[in-house]
């Protein structure tokens, strides 16, 4: 099924400057945890701040810069790129395109322009509110070169306001698409959640999200298989894109013949690559007559763990991946979060964790103790299969890459250790660790979002007309993908950031995070 995305997706505003209100909700709020470790598996600066509108200059050139613009060209030399208020105005040969009088002008030799990064998978309000995505998350999103988000649920009441915020200009920060609540069985695994177990309860939330003017519909893991059908069937009628997880009762294979569009953190999908996938099935969602001691609990998941890896079938796997791209299914495949929380090994400790400044002291003390508790119950040989877990999603990852399945860059920040901004540096790096190439890996945060959405006309590549939503490297990302790391700038709908007031932007959050 495909879903009528165009007209609803340009008009949903993810890249456009005029965005459509969305209406408040009155979901109560309570900070869950995020993705969990189970089986399966944008601020308190004082620029945000101030009270004046944010306002770029009239107009912007940039010289003699690299451009590398996510078309698939090879990249361009000394460059001049022009841009008036929000829009790119020009692109041309430095020694061919005029600069207007009065241009603020960057000399960029040596430096390589890409369009802004976009993170496909990150909640916005999971940090408490209203400080969580003010104060800590969109600080830490810009200066990481992120310069739009697809939030995967959260609190429509808190959303809407910080859209309203950054599409006013009263608050710098990235575009932002949201589904809002997710929509899942009972109980549900997060908040805020609509619990759907039929059909009308499915009618009715689905129309009243898209009167809402949620961007999309997400699904979540413990939906049964009547209510998940149910939702898909009216996403069809409302015309609106469903993705999220693949429900534990639902195969991948069926997610894709019903329409979902994208599926997060490949759930299920290696599942599905499995010879013995209903047995799977039945044991993943096998309910105990009597309750189990955490060590019996822990003895049958990593048993089902190595079945999952002994019953892969390379045939099951091409069908699968053939299913998808017939069905045109993306994957966010959010291998960072994998890495951390599905798939933990003896390597995950704070020693690494070079980013925890940045981190509220609270939420990095809830971080810190989940993760002792996580890693009490991973010994040498459940450090061993979950490395051999992750190296299957990364190798099933990059078979799908080749056969034509869409790729999308994505995090889950702020899922503990999951650092909200450079995460999705990291996440570029597995990817290419994968097999993609870094250019590949790029267009996932770049082109193939806005495609996705269908929101072509406004971003995701760098041509006339589209938005001045960029990033300035000194280095060559397509040589080394670590050099997204090498931020000399970020350009926001025209406003100049340089590397002087990212560096504000970070000692200002570093602040709060210390004192909260």
């Amino acid at each position: 099924m495909k879903q009528n995305m165009s007209s609803r997706a340009e008009q949903a505003d993810f890249l456009r400057s005029e965005w459509r209100p969305a209406q408040s909700t009155i979901w109560e709020f309570a900070a869950q945890p995020l993705f969990a470790a189970t089986i399966l598996l944008f601020l308190g600066a004082s620029a945000f701040l101030a009270s004046c509108s944010f306002r770029p200059a009239d107009i912007l050139a940039i010289t003699h810069v690299t451009i590398v613009d996510m078309t698939g060209a090879p990249p361009r030399a000394d460059q001049t790129i022009i841009m008036k208020k929000e829009r790119i105005a020009a692109i041309g040969t430095s020694n061919a395109v005029a600069i207007p009088r009065g241009a603020q002008v960057l000399d960029a030799h040596g430096k390589f322009l890409i369009p802004g990064l976009v993170d496909m998978h990150v909640h916005l309000t999971a940090a408490g509110e209203p400080d969580g995505s003010r104060k800590f998350m969109l600080p830490l999103l810009l200066a990481n070169g992120i310069t739009s988000v697809r939030d995967m649920g959260g609190y429509l009441e808190s959303l809407i306001p910080l859209r309203h915020e950054i599409e006013e200009a009263k608050r710098l920060g990235p575009r932002i698409v949201t589904p809002g609540p997710y929509l899942d069985g009972s109980p549900p695994s997060f908040e805020p959640s609509l619990v759907v177990t039929n059909r009308v309860q499915a009618n009715e939330d689905v129309h009243q999200l898209v009167l809402r003017r949620v961007d999309f519909i997400k699904v979540q893991s413990l939906l049964s298989r009547d209510a998940y059908f149910a939702i898909a069937d009216a996403a069809k009628q409302e015309h609106i894109t469903f993705v999220g997880h693949v429900p534990d009762r639902i195969t991948a294979a069926e997610a894709a013949n019903a329409g979902q569009h994208s599926i997060e953190h490949l759930t299920n999908v290696l599942r599905g690559c499995s010879r013995d996938e209903p047995k799977l099935m039945r044991e993943q969602v096998y309910i105990p007559l009597k309750q189990e001691s955490p060590p019996q609990s822990r003895e049958r998941i990593v048993r089902w763990r190595q079945e999952l890896l002994d019953s892969y079938s390379p045939e099951d796997a091409a069908a699968l991946i053939a299913r998808f791209r017939e069905k045109d299914v993306w994957q966010t495949p959010t291998l960072i979060l994998l890495k951390n929380d599905a798939f933990p090994t003896l390597e995950n400790t704070d020693a690494s964790d070079d980013h925890a400044e940045y981190v509220p002291a609270r939420t990095l003390d809830t971080w810190r103790k989940t993760r002792s508790v996580q890693m009490q119950l991973v010994s040498p040989q459940d450090s061993q299969l979950n490395a051999r877990l992750l190296q299957k999603s990364m190798n099933l990852v990059a078979e799908m890459q080749k056969a034509g399945v869409r790729i999308l860059a994505g995090t889950d920040s702020p899922a503990p250790f999951v650092f909200p901004g450079s995460s999705l540096h990291d996440e570029l790096q597995l990817l290419v660790k994968a097999g993609l190439t870094p250019l590949q890996a790029l267009q996932s945060a770049t082109r193939s979002p806005v495609e996705f959405l269908h929101a072509t006309k406004g971003s995701g590549t760098i041509e006339q007309g589209k938005f001045a939503d960029l990033v300035l490297f000194d280095a060559n990302p397509l040589e080394d993908i670590g050099n997204t790391r090498k931020i000399r700038a970020v350009i926001l709908g025209g406003k100049f950031l340089d590397r002087a007031a990212l560096d504000n932007l970070l000692a200002d959050e570093k602040s709060f995070a210390s004192a909260n």
